[in-house]
């Protein structure tokens, strides 16, 4: 492979959302630093959260105001000399990929060289099965286009497995998806709750490492644990009580499931998810930490997501 250095100018779409806050969060936090981070969003998001915005930027981010469906707007924000760009956009949303890849593409003398589109969960070609999981078809078929379409981008598809945080809550109205309620101490665990899923992060690392990275399908871990061990450490930073415990099979699971999907409700995604780690479709015989510089000492550890969930509770209730 030719040289490629690391990228200095990185863009990010959904950086505000659920997982692309955390994404921000880190490329921001990353040290050393980057020596420009920029997030596209929309005048309406600009307005919500301007709080957080105000926080960021205070910090060093560039926001860019403008519609991520407009042809000329991404791409002069492409064309301010961004050469990575790392894509959190939202399940709804997922298809529209294909433009802000193509419209990279495009870019003649552009500047952008690398792309990541939206994963950082379960990898969407883990087996056979994979392919017809309902939430998978829309990830699937931005990494068809990027096969057959694109030439000059390179791209690197991050999995992660559940994000911690949020593998961590009960789904509203969904309690067969398993989770834990710090303010009401019960935990809902699959099956025996012995069932291990692996979790983690890593876009800082990938974009560090571009030899270990470029057009991969990366599979990284923070740690990998079962329900019965996230329960343990919740009782620990609650005062050590025992919390209420429900048990749910994951045939059960599945019933409820299929009702979702079949009812036509919009939060059928979170119980698939669910069961799917529950499965065991989070784990991995090697896992590409390593590849990535990835070191025990720079991951989260289950200690530190429950602490800080137990935190996030109290504060919410003062």
């Amino acid at each position: 492979m030719a040289s490629f250095d690391p990228p200095s100018k990185i863009l990010i779409f959904g950086g505000t959302g659920k997982i692309g806050a955390y994404i921000t969060e880190a490329l921001l936090s990353a040290s050393p630093p980057f020596p420009h981070v920029a997030l596209f969003t929309s005048e309406e998001t600009a307005r919500s959260k301007a709080a957080l915005l105000s926080g960021w930027e205070s910090r060093g981010l560039s926001v860019i105001k403008g519609d991520v469906t407009d042809k000329a707007q991404v791409q002069a924000a492409y064309a301010t000399g961004v050469d990575a760009v790392v894509s959190a956009l939202g399940r709804n949303v997922l298809l529209h990929q294909t433009d802000l890849i193509r419209w990279a593409e495009e870019q003649e003398g552009g500047s952008v060289r690398w792309f990541f589109p939206s994963e950082y969960g379960t990898d969407i070609e883990y087996g056979p099965s994979s392919a017809g999981e309902r939430p998978h078809q829309n990830k699937l078929a931005v990494r068809r286009f990027i096969k057959d379409e694109v030439r000059r981008l390179k791209n690197t598809f991050l999995v992660t497995g559940p994000y911690a945080e949020m593998y961590l809550n009960l789904i509203p109205g969904v309690p067969e998806g398993g989770g834990f309620d710090v303010k009401g101490k019960k935990a809902v665990l699959l099956e025996d709750g012995n069932g291990k899923v692996g979790v983690g992060k890593g876009v800082v690392a990938a974009l560090r490492h571009p030899e270990a990275a470029l057009d991969k399908v990366l599979k990284i871990q923070s740690f990998v644990v079962t329900p019965r061990e996230i329960l343990a450490a919740f009782e620990k930073h609650t005062g050590g009580e025992p919390w209420a415990v429900e048990y749910v099979p994951l045939d059960k699971l599945r019933a409820v499931e299929e009702q979702l999907w079949k009812d036509g409700n919009p939060i059928a995604t979170g119980p698939t998810l669910r069961r799917i780690w529950g499965e065991g479709s989070t784990l991995y015989e090697k896992t590409d930490n390593e590849a990535i510089g990835l070191r025990g000492e720079d991951l989260e550890s289950l200690d530190d997501v429950v602490r800080s969930a137990v935190e996030e509770s109290r504060g919410a209730r003062q």
